[in-house]
């Protein structure tokens, strides 16, 4: 019963007025020259394993008229080339003046903390810059200037006039920010049609055949990660298209990724596919496809 509803519920949709997908000639990625200044890593000893509370020892006090940053430790994960390509990451901040802790992250190793570059952004707009090309398993030694922390946060933590902040930031995951894989052959007739733009934006072709009578998944891409499982939070990318008037109803793309359960049509496809679920009408909800492309799958540490 409402089964469509539930679905587009459980996935956490975030709602848009797309109108159809576009292209761009970068597919929306950062050219990733990572960059830095090594200089950074003088204003600090930072030690601890990456995802554990770092010992940080601010050589204080730290002055700086740009937000710079220089990686401790890089890691061989995917890098962040998106401004919603999904992370999860812990960080602390410290006064340059005081090197006192203003803040610290949970560091308690959940993966389930799925965010982007914008969402820290718009916390603390130094973020974005400090991010952009960081690779998954990085750990990040940073200074932000009080306008690149955010003049609430100065505010918040009582900091003084022109007081520099650092910061450390452990990038624990990166997803990829599209489905990648193997285009499966699918010979299902009456079924809509997905073409991609190059940064994997979908696009929907309703075909003009009544919807299925009953719920129909396809995969489109089979990626090689690992299987979703029941009870894993998936973490997507998602476009619902009604099938009677054939517009966009629904999409994450062009914002964060959607986390939420594994619903039924989710568990046993891998990591990095794409899939199309049609779902039929209602007496609650309109006939609906929808393409989803399942960019990770976590299980929440045991409290």
């Amino acid at each position: 019963m409402r089964k469509t509803s539930a679905v587009l519920a459980s996935l956490s949709l975030a709602v848009l007025a797309l109108t159809g997908c576009t292209t761009t000639a970068s597919d929306g990625a950062a050219a990733c020259d990572r960059g830095g200044n090594d200089k950074i890593l003088n204003v600090a000893d930072v030690s601890g394993d990456l995802g554990s509370a770092p010992e940080v020892t601010v050589f204080d006090p730290v002055k700086g008229d740009e937000t710079s940053f220089a990686d401790v430790t890089v890691g061989d994960g995917l890098a962040l080339t998106t401004d919603f390509q999904p992370v999860v990451l812990d960080l602390a901040f410290y006064g340059g003046d005081s090197g006192k802790k203003l803040y610290e992250s949970e560091f308690n190793g959940d993966p389930s903390r799925v965010h982007s570059i914008d969402y820290w952004a718009q916390r603390s707009p130094g973020l974005a810059d400090v991010l952009e090309c960081a690779t998954g398993g990085s750990r990040v030694l940073a200074v932000l200037t009080p306008e690149d922390f955010g003049p609430q946060n100065v505010e918040a933590f009582g900091l003084d006039k022109g007081e520099n902040i650092v910061a450390v930031i452990d990038v624990l995951d990166v997803m990829p920010s599209k489905a990648s894989g193997a285009l499966q052959f699918n010979d299902a007739q009456g079924l809509p049609t997905v073409v991609r733009a190059p940064d994997g934006t979908p696009g929907v072709i309703i075909p003009d055949v009544p919807a299925p009578t009953e719920i129909t998944t396809q995969t489109l891409i089979k990626g090689d990660g690992p299987e979703v499982k029941a009870g894993d939070a998936v973490v997507t990318n998602i476009m619902g298209v009604s099938w009677d008037d054939k517009k966009v109803t629904t999409s994450s793309w062009g914002a964060e990724a959607s986390i939420g359960a594994a619903v039924e049509q989710l568990v046993g496809a891998t990591v990095g596919s794409q899939l199309l679920i049609v779902f039929p009408a209602t007496e609650a909800a309109p006939a609906t496809a929808i393409v989803v492309d399942i960019l990770g799958a976590v299980t929440a540490p045991t409290q």
